[in-house]
Parts: C-alpha cells; structure tokens; sequence
C-alpha cells in the first residue's frame, strides 16, 4: 500500500490501537483525528497506558479497516513516539478536531467517556475541561500498510 491509500485509510477512520511496550505488549484503543501529517490522541489520565507511557513512549499504532466477512482488508501500522502537547492553544485546537470528527461521523455522545468525560457532559466540555491528554504521534520509523484489494 502507498502513503497516498494509507494516508486516506488513516482520514476515513476514527479508531485505532496503540501498543505499549512494558513487561508484556499492552494494546487499548484510541479514537484519533488526523491533519495530514500527525496523527492526535486523546487519553484519560488514568489506567495502565499512563504507566507504561511514562516508562517508555516508543509505541506502534495500527489502524485498519475490513469487510465483515474479510473478503476485503486494508490496515496500516505505524511505529514512532508519543509526545504529550502542553501549549494550550495546540491543545484546544486538537480537542476542538475530536469535536469535529464525533459531530461529523454521527458518534454516541457515550464515547467521551473513553476520553476521560461523563456522556452526560455537553460535548464542548472535550475543551473546556481538563481531563484527558493530548498525544501526538511524532518520529515515526516505520509505516507498514497492508492490503488485499
């Protein structure tokens, strides 16, 4: 797969897995927004990815899309770094983006809670109210990309 049918499978999707390196690979999911060069992550400030980002930010991210019955399958995995931003202005414009992209693919307001929210809040709180980190994907090593279409 080239980076033009990767970097389109990464702006179609909204859903990703990122692997931590610990004693054991430790793999959750992440929603994610895309700007056409870096790839932003929202984390709740707790569980066991805190812990393991702290010890070593090296991780690998896979993102994939598939027919149900497999018949047809695209997935990239990327291998880099992950960099907590701190500007606030950076900050609020990447959380202003998760808004964006839950408005536009229609998602359940029950998904802020994977981002450290009650799905009771009123979406604006992403912005307003500080409690997930926002991490950018950065030295990126390897692109893998896969397909069987």
């Amino acid at each position: 797969m080239g980076k033009r049918e990767y970097d389109q499978l990464i702006r179609e999707q909204f859903v990703s897995r990122i692997a931590f390196q610990g004693e054991h690979p430790y793999i959750a999911p992440f929603l994610y927004v895309f700007d056409g060069k870096f790839l932003y992550f929202l984390s709740t400030k707790y569980g066991k990815k805190i812990e393991l980002f702290h010890e070593n930010p090296n991780v690998a991210v896979e993102i994939e899309d598939f027919k149900e019955n497999l018949e047809e399958y695209n997935f990239v995995t990327l291998q880099g770094r992950i960099q907590e931003m701190t500007d606030t202005d950076k900050k609020n414009d990447v959380k202003a983006r998760f808004i964006k992209m839950i408005q536009d693919k229609n998602l359940s307001l029950k998904v802020l809670a994977a981002l450290g929210h009650s799905p009771d809040d009123p979406i604006q709180s992403i912005i307003d109210e500080e409690k997930s980190y926002v991490w950018k994907l950065v030295d990126v090593k390897s692109i893998t990309g896969i397909k069987n279409s």
